[in-house]
């Protein structure tokens, strides 16, 4: 794997080294030592898979808060999104600044996405499908979010949402210290 840092903090692109052989290809998508050595979380306790029927459909932007705090490794596995991080971090360098990557089912790359950041995403074709890893659990009494459109951020969407759910369209203002935020 080929592991980029991005300017967020934390935040990694992962690309695949992929062996071509007669019948495609073979390629390592996760190595315990390999995440490591790059000081990223190497143990997973859950993994997602979320579906969308059509193009213009948003997702986010989630975290959990500390206790329940989690990393994410999030790859595209059928369809295109345009992956969005924020850095809610205090201390960070990066602090409310955002990122997105356009993740493939075609590019296989992921992306590595840090305890303390907001995450959501945009599908960019119909029929997308996004699979995901978290370092903890789903806990409903730590989930928080922040709003997709909220101007302290200024995320740039690639093309007018479509489809976004009442709750992800309903995450009150940013408010510091965003960790502390509650529906």
């Amino acid at each position: 794997m080929m592991f980029h840092a991005t300017r967020l903090l934390g935040a990694h692109v992962i690309d695949v080294e992929k062996r071509e052989v007669q019948r495609g290809f073979f390629a390592r998508s996760w190595c315990e030592r390999e995440f490591a050595e790059q000081g990223l979380v190497s143990h997973w306790s859950q993994g997602n898979i979320a579906y969308n029927h059509l193009q213009g459909t948003l997702r986010g932007m989630h975290y959990q808060a500390p206790p329940g705090g989690e990393a994410k490794l999030v790859r595209c596995t059928r369809g295109a999104i345009f992956d969005v991080i924020v850095d809610l971090r205090p201390a960070s360098p990066t602090y409310k600044e955002w990122l997105g990557i356009e993740l493939t089912g075609e590019n296989y790359r992921m992306l590595y996405v840090p305890e303390g950041f907001a995450h959501g995403y945009l599908t960019l074709n119909d029929e997308t499908e996004i699979s995901y890893l978290t370092s903890h659990s789903y806990a409903p009494h730590s989930e928080r979010g922040v709003r997709y459109d909220d101007p302290v951020f200024g995320i740039q969407w690639p093309f007018k949402i479509q489809v976004v759910s009442d709750k992800d369209r309903s995450w009150p203002d940013f408010r510091e210290p965003s960790m502390q935020m509650t529906r």
